[in-house]
């Protein structure tokens, strides 16, 4: 038990590298490393994550449920949970915690981000944990195999070690608007983050954290293969709404999955930056009351 406390404090004091992979280097680490398939999709757009899977899924993956996997204590959509539950949701996904993993979706929202993030906030070694860059969708378009077999899990034990620094209340928000001792990025579309368009969930109002910047997550993947585009882009980018090797962001979206895409995007250009998220996101934030 001590060992593995010790080497998690090792682990913590990495530089974060390969947040992705390729779609070739996963076919020729296929054998070495857990692959999670997870998939998550808007409820406006009518598709079943699990029912995608079950037809059609990479070789060996192993399905984690968001919404499923989340704080079932809160009324807000997919919160982190509890960090006993999520011990036994890793150990039941047969996953250690010396595993070398990779994650892929098959969303227009890139909710692998959310998984890594939430693995990353419960301890897990950052270097050991990537994101499938291009997720299924270039998987396919490169005709590389698929299967509808049902993976065999074997339970492991996984031990996690929260990292509580790495997510922010609604309070540590508002603090902060006085405070100014962070800056807040927004995920959410230009339209959405100035109010001008509506919010997909109808108890939520328009609009944005006051004193945050916006920069939506589609404006770093390529549309052709919906991978991440490339590093000196991302710069520039972020550069754009004024934020240059800071250590200090926080992310934010409308229930905080592609906050993580922006979290792990900055990740690649920063690295000693450690992946920070408001959890409760604009579905907490701009809740009407």
């Amino acid at each position: 038990m001590q060992s593995r406390r010790l080497s998690s404090k090792i682990y913590s004091k990495k530089k974060l590298i390969m947040s992705i992979v390729s779609t070739d280097w996963l076919m020729k680490n296929h054998s070495k490393v857990k692959i999670i398939d997870s998939s998550w999709h808007m409820p406006n757009v009518n598709r079943n994550a699990f029912e995608e899977y079950n037809k059609e899924h990479i070789e060996n993956a192993i399905f984690f449920d968001i919404d499923k996997n989340s704080n079932k204590k809160s009324q807000l959509p997919h919160m982190l949970p509890e960090e006993q539950d999520w011990e036994e949701i890793v150990s039941n996904l047969g996953i250690s915690n010396s595993d070398k993993i990779v994650i892929y979706d098959n969303s227009d929202v890139l909710s692998s981000c959310r998984c890594w993030y939430t693995f990353i906030f419960f301890g897990h070694d950052p270097n050991l944990i990537s994101i499938l860059d291009g997720g299924f969708f270039k998987w396919k378009k490169e005709n590389k195999k698929t299967t509808n077999k049902k993976t065999v899990i074997a339970n492991q034990y996984y031990q996690s070690r929260k990292k509580i620094h790495l997510v922010k209340t609604k309070k540590e928000i508002d603090d902060n608007i006085f405070k100014e001792e962070f800056k807040i990025v927004d995920a959410r579309s230009k339209n959405r983050f100035l109010g001008l368009e509506k919010e997909p969930r109808p108890e939520l109002r328009s609009g944005s954290i006051k004193n945050s910047y916006c920069l939506p997550f589609m404006d770093l993947i390529n549309k052709e293969d919906k991978t991440f585009r490339d590093k000196e882009f991302i710069k520039k980018k972020f550069k754009d709404i004024g934020i240059v090797n800071e250590n200090n962001i926080v992310f934010s979206c409308g229930s905080g999955i592609t906050a993580s895409v922006l979290a792990l995007a900055y990740s690649m250009i920063n690295d000693k930056y450690s992946p920070t998220v408001y959890d409760g996101s604009w579905a907490e934030y701009g809740m009407i009351k």
